[in-house]
């Protein structure tokens, strides 16, 4: 996608003029520094990549299991023996436990390296992590393609601008490129349909406010910043046409696992009927699990994120304020479970349907007796 006039992925892989055709290091866009500032860093070991992940300078389920490839292909650079592969794999594991897209990541990166000779693991290791980045953008145009057939019947049936609420940020940062859940709305922009876009903050750290809406305006899509309890009062006076979120993690049977505040949007959406979608490519569904509130583990991060606030002062300079109490407590779950009987549809590459025809396009190899 575009950021100015320059296209970008959100990672990529550099430093391979010094390696003879393999890269020795990857680069990524610091989302915890945006909307204020675009920076790109440089990330040289899996030990950098696995704090990356963990302090959300990369974040979104598809962007997670991206970057734990190339923390893979970062460790087979320094060490491709089995137990030093296995101990990174360990390391990228433990840095954030909701997103199954980053053990679907690790868990292919080592079958494929450790079926080969240790000199060939290095090569094959940045190759593969290449592919999982170029399948994740086929993957989410493919979910663009399908979210907008949806949003075109629902603009012919109505007159006027189609409005769209999403939660947290599934766009094209969350992913490689393109995104899941604003993917469709980025293709509907492009064939010419009239979309608006409301965008939830999402606290506690405000990645719709912060990051939604930063891409939506590179690309000159019109959208307006709510706070995140006022989506129900825009869908009870009839302001909202359609929600589409992204997940990161769905269960087999279609219940939804995405940032905290997601069920609240549902739960409203079911009450005043308006259809509610998950925008999710098939490495997001955890095909082994069917009960997500009982099986999926729920990341509680720091109080601090709660606590604290991050902005701009009226001099343009970046700070954190304190928005409670000094002794106050405060609970930080990152994630809430959507049940399936609350989603009208779930959006994949394959197409969109019901969370309960979900099994129709589970791998051969998840499939049990």
């Amino acid at each position: 996608m575009k950021i100015g006039q320059q296209q970008f992925r959100t990672i990529w892989p550099a430093g391979s003029e010094e390696f003879q055709g393999v890269a020795n290091r990857v680069n990524i866009i610091d989302q915890t520094q945006l909307p204020h500032e675009f920076r790109v860093v440089e990330i040289a070991s899996v030990e950098a990549m696995a704090n990356a992940i963990r302090e959300m300078q990369v974040r979104g389920a598809p962007l997670i299991g991206a970057a734990a490839a190339y923390g893979m292909a970062l460790a087979a650079l320094k060490d491709a023996r089995d137990e030093s592969l296995r101990l990174a794999a360990t390391l990228l594991l433990l840095s954030r436990p909701t997103a199954v897209n980053l053990r679907w990541a690790v868990e292919r990166m080592l079958e494929k390296l450790l079926l080969l000779p240790e000199a060939l693991r290095c090569a094959v290791a940045w190759s593969e992590a290449a592919k999982i980045c170029d399948e994740d953008v086929v993957l989410n145009q493919a979910i663009g393609r399908h979210g907008f057939d949806i949003l075109k019947v629902l603009a012919e049936s109505r007159s006027g601008r189609l409005n769209i609420l999403t939660h947290c940020n599934a766009g094209w940062l969350a992913t490689v490129d393109w995104g899941t859940a604003l993917a469709p709305v980025y293709t509907a922009v492009e064939a010419g349909l009239d979309v608006h876009v409301w965008v939830g903050e999402t606290r506690p750290r405000n990645q719709g406010a912060s990051l939604t809406a930063w891409e939506l305006a590179q690309h000159g899509i019109a959208h307006t910043v709510i706070t995140d309890n006022a989506g129900g009062h825009l869908m009870q006076h009839g302001q909202v046409d359609c929600v589409i979120v992204g997940a990161d993690r769905v269960t087999r049977n279609g219940d939804v696992c995405n940032k905290i505040g997601t069920y609240l949007k549902a739960l409203a959406a079911f009450d005043n009927g308006v259809p509610f979608y998950a925008a999710v490519p098939l490495p997001t569904i955890d095909w082994r699990i069917t009960d997500g509130l009982r099986d999926i583990p729920i990341e509680e991060r720091h109080a601090d994120e709660v606590a604290m606030v991050y902005g701009l002062d009226e001099r343009g300079e970046a700070k954190s304020v304190r928005v409670i109490p000094q002794g106050s407590q405060a609970a930080n779950p990152a994630f809430d479970v959507t049940p399936a009987k609350l989603v009208t549809g779930i959006i994949t590459e394959h197409g969109c349907c019901e969370p309960a025809q979900l099994q129709q396009w589970m791998p051969s190899t998840e499939m049990t007796d």
